[in-house]
């Protein structure tokens, strides 16, 4: 027999026996192949996600190398591309406090992405990530490839132990344990690799003097760098004082990439902060040490200006070029999709476009008008398999005994709270005294949202000892912002009840009795965009309602900031 047909065999006909406290005996032996559940432990049999945006479902893409915008749907924010100039790019993005750091994709094409890894993949490269909220940890990781010691590097600031870089000669293989730059402060470092064989640090530092005339004023400054000894040498050097146009006080020039095109050095960094007034800057000089002139028609990206617009595109900045095999340029840059012109739960994401080129040498990728587009086209490229925009959908039957590369867990790997191995073919998750409202590390495994529509499902296993315990699905965008359906216990018995978990703890929002000798259960949600429908079944089949048009908004930037995008996962724990 399948499993899931075993499953709802028990489901429906044989947990009557499966009584609380006994739930072990029961429904460990009473079917054939029935796993045995281990007391405070959730079993999960699958899970799945399907995206439903209405754009991709009425715009799809015509033949002859077109794809969609983002390439990197949902919260993979601060891009950054490098290649080796023999047809391989890699891209890496932030991940925050999520575990594992910075994930890697590979592509041939620059169309067609395929993670490949994590380079921070180990507990000992994430230092100091207990204690650190969910906007904290690992920012704006930039790659870069050196042809003169054929070396990859990826440095990055931890908010909780200061810049650092790791490297390797193989990106495909494991990068080396964290090397700190102390002297080199700010955040936001980049290097570049010049041709004469000299490197730099390029970071967003203090104002000078470390006395801003106004908040947000900072600056972007370089060092030197010895890739024999990996060590800064030399004095810090203020390259840019507020921004592009200092009379105007620019606000949070960051992210800063430099590049050597004809001769030429380009400066190009983020400017205006995170939100709606982000953009793209650049400057221009003949040495790495500059002085930079900014050009005239700075930003070279930004939709700040535009009016409301359908299917709009925001808060676009942080971009890192670079130049094909074939000759021509591209830029990655991170971007947001408010539903509705109102708010977006998806986060910042990373986008691709094309770069022009002005008559005076600059290269730009928005001026005027311009508007960043959702569908474009590259000559000579087709999607593959691997595509990773559009309505897709994941199915996840936890067959393998190690989890796929797109789930996360928070702060550190968590395997002590859960095995895919205890019991083949499911996920199990231990209830732990952990929160997911605590800065440390609860039973909980993520993927991020990546679709405004979606559906999510998931079978579970789980039998609540006490009051305390619950385990299900949890939506989650912060410590304090948060919606969970599970599985608990009452004074009255069994429920599936949905929490809003905010700053003064959690509130229920919606609770249905469930018969006692019901042990699996099915859970889904259903997001619309602007609101979340929450359903469950015990009888394998009919969905039933557990609370709806429940507010989309309580998870989305716009309501509690931050710099991260908004995660679904298995929950479960001991303090609800």
């Amino acid at each position: 027999m399948k499993k899931k047909q075993i499953l709802k065999v028990c489901s429906v006909t044989l947990l009557s026996t499966c009584l609380f406290g006994s739930f072990m005996a029961s429904c460990g032996s009473s079917v054939k192949g029935l796993p045995v559940v281990e007391k405070s432990t959730a079993l999960f049999d699958d899970f799945t996600y399907k995206g439903e945006d209405d754009f991709y479902a009425f715009n799809p893409l015509p033949d002859g190398g077109y794809f969609y915008n983002p390439i990197l749907p949902g919260w993979y924010s601060d891009p950054s591309i490098c290649t080796n100039g023999e047809g391989d790019y890699f891209l890496v993005t932030s991940t925050f406090t999520f575990y594992p750091g910075v994930p890697l994709f590979h592509s041939r094409d620059l169309v067609n992405w395929k993670q490949v890894g994590h380079i921070l993949d180990r507990p000992s490269q994430l230092v100091n990530m207990k204690g650190q909220g969910v906007n904290g940890g690992i920012f704006a990781p930039a790659i870069s490839y050196n042809p003169k010691n054929k070396t990859y590097y990826m440095i990055t600031t931890n908010v909780g132990a200061g810049n650092f870089f790791v490297k390797t000669q193989d990106p495909f293989g494991p990068w080396s344990e964290p090397i700190m730059l102390p002297e080199v402060g700010g955040i936001d470092p980049s290097f570049f690799f010049d041709e004469d064989g000299r490197a730099y640090v390029i970071n967003n530092d203090e104002a000078p003097g470390n006395k801003p005339e106004y908040d947000g004023h900072r600056t972007i400054r370089i060092q030197e760098f010895d890739t024999k000894t990996d060590k800064t040498i030399g004095d810090r050097k203020v390259l840019v004082n507020k921004g592009a146009c200092p009379k105007d006080n620019p606000i949070w020039i960051e992210g800063p990439h430099m590049y050597k095109i004809d001769g030429k050095y380009f400066l190009m960094s983020a400017e205006g902060g995170t939100g709606g007034w982000h953009s793209e800057v650049i400057f221009r000089g003949n040495s790495p040490l500059g002085p930079f002139t900014p050009w005239k028609n700075n930003p070279i990206l930004t939709q700040r200006h535009l009016a409301e617009r359908p299917n709009p595109v925001t808060c676009a900045g942080h971009a890192d070029l670079i130049q094909t095999v074939e000759g021509d340029w591209w830029a990655v840059f991170l971007a947001c999709r408010p539903i509705d012109n109102r708010f977006e739960n998806l986060g910042r994401e990373t986008f691709l476009m094309p770069v022009k080129w002005s008559d005076d040498g600059f290269p730009y990728l928005t001026q005027g008008e311009d508007l960043i587009p959702l569908t474009l086209k590259r000559d000579g490229v087709s999607c593959d398999s691997i595509t990773t925009f559009g309505n897709f959908k994941v199915v996840e039957a936890f067959n393998d005994s190690v989890l796929d590369m797109r789930w996360m867990t928070l702060r550190a790997p968590a395997t002590e709270l859960y095995s895919l191995t205890q019991t083949p073919g499911y996920l199990a998750l231990k209830c732990a005294d952990v929160s997911s409202t605590e800065k440390d590390t609860p039973a909980f495994i993520s993927r991020r949202m990546q679709h405004h529509k979606y559906e999510c499902t998931t079978r579970m296993l789980f039998e609540p000892s006490d009051e305390q315990e619950a385990a299900g699905l949890l939506l989650f965008k912060d410590e304090t912002h948060q919606y969970f359906m599970g599985v608990n216990r009452n004074k009255t018995g069994k429920c599936i009840t949905l929490w809003q978990v905010g700053e003064t703890g959690s509130k229920p929002l919606a609770e249905q009795p469930i018969a006692d000798d019901i042990c699996v259960t099915d859970l889904k949600v259903v997001s619309l965009g602007t609101v979340y429908d929450f359903y469950y079944s015990v009888d394998n089949g009919q969905w039933l309602s557990l609370c709806k048009n429940v507010d989309a908004h309580y998870l989305s930037t716009a309501q509690a900031g931050g710099f991260t995008g908004s995660v679904i996962g298995m929950y479960a724990t001991k303090r609800k």
